[in-house]
């Protein structure tokens, strides 16, 4: 048996266990994940983490996610901020632009005083990108658990559906998300499924529901498919602060269906560790 060199990290409260794997040999199985994820027996994160190197020319690192309950996923903003935070901290590099090649495509991030700010991509709405088995709306209307629910939904490298409350903190966050989430007919990939309350043009509060992983502090991508759904939809301006459970992140859109959106938020290390694997 070997030990394994870990990082436990988090962004808002959404936490990470974080593994160097160019500098060790990390090779995991989807039982040691979902062990290690345990927050009473094991490390407990939301999202395991691996630092790897490149497989593209041009690109600093490679970058992978697995869920708490070991699936691997294509992208996570909470997770890309602290992975930038890491491989500075790790002296893996010394840019303050890194280019990071994903599951989902290249992302890039930029080391700021007092953050990281994370170009993620163009949000895409076309059904089959999400993947999303309807004809395409603006809002979508379905028949779940017994009652129609309005969402809208966005890929942002990862499928989001959003569901707009009147008051966060009384949303049926597990109920509406489990049932969301059980609808693998309508997202074949499942979904992470989000809760808006509408605060102002410059404000929304968020909470998400992580498919694999379930209700979390902050979800990265949730926030910034939340403010792609309601800019299209014309009910917030181009810059919206998203406050989530954990504290709040800053997002930036303009709008246009082929410019980037860009986050930018903290990403903190919380202590270093050793597992045997």
């Amino acid at each position: 048996m070997s030990q394994l060199t870990f990082y436990k990290m988090h962004g808002l409260g959404n936490d990470f266990m974080v593994f160097d794997a160019i500098n060790q040999v990390v090779t995991l199985s989807e039982q040691q994940i979902r062990s290690w994820s345990n927050r009473y027996t094991g490390v407990g994160f939301d999202q395991l983490l691996l630092v790897e190197k490149p497989t593209q020319v041009g690109v600093d690192f490679r970058y992978r996610i697995f869920n708490a309950d070991g699936s691997e996923v294509a992208q996570c903003g909470n997770g890309a901020r602290c992975f930038a935070r890491f491989v500075r901290d790790r002296a893996l590099s010394d840019k303050d632009t890194l280019t990071v090649e994903t599951a989902s495509g290249i992302i890039v991030l930029y080391l700021e005083q007092g953050g990281v700010r994370v170009n993620m991509g163009v949000p895409r709405f076309v059904p089959a990108q999400i993947p999303l088995t309807l004809t395409q709306a603006s809002v979508y209307e379905q028949l779940i658990d017994g009652e129609i629910l309005r969402f809208g939904s966005v890929s942002m490298g990862n499928p989001h559906a959003l569901i707009w409350v009147d008051d966060i903190a009384t949303a049926d966050v597990e109920r509406w998300g489990k049932a969301v989430q059980a609808r693998r007919d309508l997202f074949p990939e499942g979904v992470n499924v989000g809760f808006a309350q509408l605060v102002s043009r410059n404000q929304i509060r968020l909470r998400v529901y992580e498919r694999g992983a379930g209700e979390t502090q902050a979800c990265g991508t949730g926030a910034c498919a939340a403010m792609a759904i309601c800019r299209q939809l014309e009910q917030v301006d181009e810059r919206l602060t998203v406050s989530l459970p954990g504290g709040d992140l800053v997002i930036e859109w303009s709008g246009k269906n082929d410019d980037v959106l860009w986050m930018t938020g903290p990403a903190v290390t919380v202590f270093e560790g050793k597992i045997n694997a």
